[in-house]
């Protein structure tokens, strides 16, 4: 009974959390990975503390608040910071679940720990434990991540200027938890009520901000997709910019421009149709024509290389947003065969 109180409440508030992701963002084999990266994490950081805490010859007391949050914090950001820069996460809710899957992961094995080896307590430890610092680990790596994702978007890129100020927001939560200003217990009443509300502005702000973006995208790729297939594309803005390129590329090229610049309209139009179905409760099965579309689209930036891709700048959104939105697709393919 103690071992699942001190486990149960923060996987219970996971799963809340991706049950309040109405366009379906993360799928639960996603979640799973970054539980695991927790459980990972977790165990790094026992394995470092125990040869590094006797070297700096602190109070555990001093340790636990000025040490320990910076090495913990910085092994669970890792994982969150390698799905940004590999444009796995495509807004806030999606980098918040996963950030804070991360922490469950971490607080779990970080209890059952504590469990096996401080005996003689009874089930209040254990309440505090899985209400406590378990939400503690699970909220300041969903910090971290919101606030990474959005500086990340802000500057385009991922970089140590966008996430080291989330890192050190996520360091100063978790050691001023270990302060116990407070009671653990009041702590732990206080994590309870804050963190629904803080994610449920969260949430909201983020549907927002993806329903504007489904709507404005949707719009714009249908609008040049139709300009492309109409036929009619050599009189248009765009037509008239790939003409252009004919003074730098040959002819074959540029044709394989206007199909990579096709195929890469029709995956987004499917992508954000797809989170269109989701939102109203649909889950339609995975596309069979999606996977030759993508072995087309590789094979065409190959032919045009990195110079063409860069010339279609202009034409194409390579946003961190936009590009997840191709990973998203992928993902759902038998298998997962596609990288992309």
């Amino acid at each position: 009974m103690n071992y699942l109180i001190a486990i149960i409440p923060v996987l219970v508030f996971l799963l809340v959390l991706k049950a309040m992701d109405s366009f379906k963002l993360v799928r639960f084999r996603h979640v799973a990975a970054s539980l695991g990266a927790g459980f990972a994490t977790a165990v790094a950081a026992f394995l470092i503390t125990r040869e590094f805490r006797p070297a700096t010859d602190l109070p555990l007391a001093a340790y636990s608040r000025y040490v320990a949050p910076l090495i913990e914090e910085a092994l669970k950001s890792a994982w969150i910071v390698w799905l940004l820069a590999r444009r796995r996460t495509g807004f806030m809710v999606d980098t918040a679940i996963h950030g804070f899957a991360v922490g469950a992961g971490f607080a779990i094995v970080e209890n059952v720990y504590y469990l096996n080896t401080m005996t003689g307590y009874g089930i209040a430890f254990s309440i505090v434990r899985g209400f406590g610092p378990a939400l503690m680990h699970g909220t300041a790596t969903a910090i971290f991540g919101i606030l990474s994702k959005t500086a990340s978007e802000m500057r385009g890129s991922v970089s140590a200027a966008t996430v080291l100020p989330a890192f050190l927001m996520a360091v100063l939560i978790h050691s001023l938890f270990n302060h116990f200003f407070v009671s653990p217990l009041v702590s732990a009443l206080a994590l309870l009520i804050g963190v629904p509300l803080m994610m449920m502005l969260v949430f909201r702000q983020s549907e927002r901000t993806l329903r504007r973006w489904l709507g404005i995208g949707f719009d714009s790729d249908q609008q040049m997709l139709e300009m492309i297939t109409s036929g009619d594309i050599a009189s248009t803005p765009v037509g008239e910019y790939l003409i252009s390129l004919k003074r730098t590329f040959s002819g074959e090229t540029v044709a394989d421009m206007l199909c990579c610049l096709r195929l890469h309209l029709e995956l987004s139009i499917k992508a954000k149709g797809l989170l269109l179905m989701r939102e109203n409760g649909f889950e339609p099965p995975p596309d069979p024509d999606v996977e030759d579309m993508f072995s087309e689209l590789k094979y065409l930036e190959g032919r045009i290389g990195v110079t063409g891709k860069l010339a279609l700048h202009p034409l194409l959104r390579w946003s961190s947003r936009d590009l997840w939105q191709l990973h998203m697709l992928t993902g759902l393919m038998p298998g997962n065969r596609i990288r992309y």
